[in-house]
């Protein structure tokens, strides 16, 4: 749906928004929504590529084998309070992952 909404952004300049959204089935209502909330999603991104940045040096310094729970550990002992739910969104997107052990079989 973001995709339709940004093409009436880049087309009305040449078009009605009212033309636009009728003839992609979207509601003009959402359009200008969406458009409103484009700032605070700017900001939101922002703030989570900042703690990407934190993520990447406290896995570096883990020699890379910090996962979600341990690197959400040291946020939390650093007074960073974030939700892991997040800390694990953020690695699993720019592919930050820690080293798994491996079970003995047999035991």
């Amino acid at each position: 749906m973001n995709d339709v909404y940004a093409f009436i952004k880049a087309e009305k300049t040449t078009h009605h928004v009212a033309l636009l959204c009728r003839l992609l089935k979207v509601a003009r209502s959402s359009f200008y929504a969406w458009l409103a909330g484009e700032q605070a999603r700017a900001a939101r991104r922002a703030v989570d590529d900042a703690l990407a940045h934190e993520i990447t040096v406290l896995h570096i310094a883990s020699r890379c084998t910090y996962g979600v729970p341990r690197i959400h550990a040291e946020l939390r002992r650093l007074d960073r309070r974030v939700n892991r739910k997040r800390v694990e969104r953020i690695m699993r997107e720019r592919d930050i992952t820690g080293v798994t052990r491996r079970t003995s079989a047999g035991r």
